[in-house]
């Protein structure tokens, strides 16, 4: 009979060893559903959708009083590293925040699809667990390139696996629409997306372009935030004041 190994083996100079000895950290996902090919773990729709009232990026988080923002990861993943290795460490300040939106870990078109598929499954396994630590969560959707939000490759677009219809997501337009092919790529997504999950409401951190987000408009309910450097200019007094509290 061969032993089972240990869940918390010690490896030097390793925050967080499951990452090194369990792979993607399975402990993150007990008793979670998982979605088509992929297995993506699902993250449920709440009960009741909540509008936050502005997002701060989670480099910024603590410049701000919680109860007002929601927590987003659309920023470079070197800012939100901490959170993807040892997101258990954060439990119990995102639960006074007004939402956290599920990680935003990068699907760069030029990575191997197989990173692009590691790096949706981490989103959602973390969005998941801090779901299921009674943090509100928003799910994050984020595309690549057709690889991931159509089914010329496989059977359902990775993009959209683990994320439940008819409910709420977010959106990310920062700093992905600034050329010509990632705005054909941002827009021919977010078409997909409308059609395949149907959402109620859509967040989206970021410029909303009437040639990208014109002819949806009625598809769902859009409520726009802008990106961090935007709101900090048009808040100072405002941001100041929270400082000093």
């Amino acid at each position: 009979m061969t032993a089972k190994k240990k869940s918390s083996m010690k490896v030097a100079g390793v925050k967080n060893p499951a990452i090194i000895t369990d792979g993607c950290n399975p402990e993150l996902v007990k008793g979670a559903d998982f979605d088509g090919v992929f297995e993506i773990p699902v993250i449920k729709a709440p009960d009741i959708i909540s509008i936050p009232k502005a997002i701060v990026p989670f480099s910024k988080r603590n410049s701000v009083t919680p109860s007002c923002f929601a927590v987003c990861e659309y920023e470079n993943d070197i800012e939100f590293a901490d959170l993807l290795r040892n997101p258990d460490c954060y439990v119990k300040q995102f639960r006074k925040y007004q939402a956290v939106i599920s990680p935003d870990a990068s699907l760069y078109w030029d990575a191997p699809f197989a990173a692009q598929v590691l790096n949706k499954y981490r989103n959602h396994a973390i969005g998941y667990y801090l779901q299921k630590k009674g943090v509100y969560v928003i799910p994050n959707v984020r595309w690549g390139d057709e690889r991931t939000y159509t089914t010329f490759m496989f059977p359902q677009p990775l993009a959209f696996l683990g994320v439940e219809k008819h409910s709420i997501v977010s959106i990310g337009s920062y700093g992905v629409v600034k050329t010509a092919l990632e705005r054909h790529h941002f827009k021919a997504g977010l078409e997909a997306m409308l059609h395949y999950l149907e959402p109620e409401v859509v967040l989206v951190y970021g410029s909303m372009p009437k040639a990208i987000f014109g002819e949806f408009e009625k598809k769902s309910s859009f409520f726009r935030y802008p990106d961090w450097t935007t709101y900090v200019r048009n808040n100072r007094i405002k941001l100041k004041r929270e400082f000093k509290e």
